[in-house]
């Protein structure tokens, strides 16, 4: 997700002006409209506070990165296009059969 449109989005549901949330934050209106633009990129720090003066919460999370998905991809590509139907379909047909 990109920062410029989390700014924009946070300040259009608080029902800000540009004005109005560069004068929360003690910045310059031209600040707030550059950062919207993404002619720049506020830090992660600032972008919490941005969206916090907005009244919401970002709760950020690191996580670690899942390399089985990359396996899983490269074995998926090495399959032939019949055989990756094939288990799309039994993919498909298992967890219907788990549903009901």
């Amino acid at each position: 997700m990109r920062s410029g449109w989390l700014i924009r989005e946070a300040r259009l549901r608080a029902g800000l002006t540009q004005t109005e949330l560069a004068e929360r934050t003690g910045r310059d209106r031209a600040v707030i409209a550059r950062w919207e633009q993404e002619a720049v990129a506020p830090s992660m720090e600032t972008l919490v506070e941005i969206v916090r003066a907005c009244g919401f919460d970002l709760p950020l999370v690191l996580v670690p990165y899942d390399t089985g998905r990359d396996e899983r991809l490269e074995s998926n590509l090495n399959r032939s296009p019949e055989r990756r139907l094939e288990q799309l379909l039994a993919t498909l047909s298992s967890s219907g059969r788990k549903r009901g």
